[in-house]
């Protein structure tokens, strides 16, 4: 992944599950490319076409609560997904989030900020985020986390750490 993401913006308000991100009826599959197309169809059928050509995924409070499954934080990055800013995230989600190599930022300010369809520039490095003329900032990644996302996931990151192939 490219510390700088640039993209447009797909928005999502407060309380976002992983049902909605990814129903229930495709968690026999597990590859990205197999979830992406199914992306928010929990939330309605415009919802998974809304995000096509979206880099970047704004929400509020509580994003990626309920299941700690792995297939919603997939089902984005499949979906071309780079990064996602919400005012807060569920801790699990956080987390699988980053081990799939999706960036996870919390910034309340700048999801108030952001609307949809906006172009963002993220910078995973110094910790900014700009839409339109408005910057703001985060707490930059460690390196370990940085590694992580770089490798794409924690799966590519053991891999290389192993040299396997």
């Amino acid at each position: 992944m490219n510390p700088l993401i640039r993209g447009k913006v797909f928005r999502v308000g407060d309380d976002i599950n992983t049902d909605f991100i990814i129903p229930a009826r495709y968690l026999d599959l597990y590859e990205p490319q197999e979830l992406g197309p199914h992306a928010f169809e929990g939330m309605g059928p415009a919802y998974a076409e809304k995000l096509k050509g979206c880099l970047i995924v704004a929400g509020g409070e509580n994003f990626g609560l309920g299941s700690a499954r792995e297939q919603a934080p997939n089902a984005m990055k499949g979906a071309g997904v780079q990064a996602v800013i919400a005012k807060s995230f569920a801790r699990i989600f956080y987390r699988n989030t980053l081990n799939v190599g999706v960036a996870a930022i919390e910034c309340p300010e700048a999801v108030d900020a952001i609307g949809e369809g906006d172009r963002v520039e993220i910078d995973l490095v110094r910790g900014t985020i700009q839409t339109g003329e408005k910057w703001f900032r985060f707490p930059p990644f460690s390196r370990p986390v940085m590694d992580l996302l770089e490798a794409g996931g924690m799966v590519p990151l053991l891999k290389k750490k192993l040299g396997l192939p």
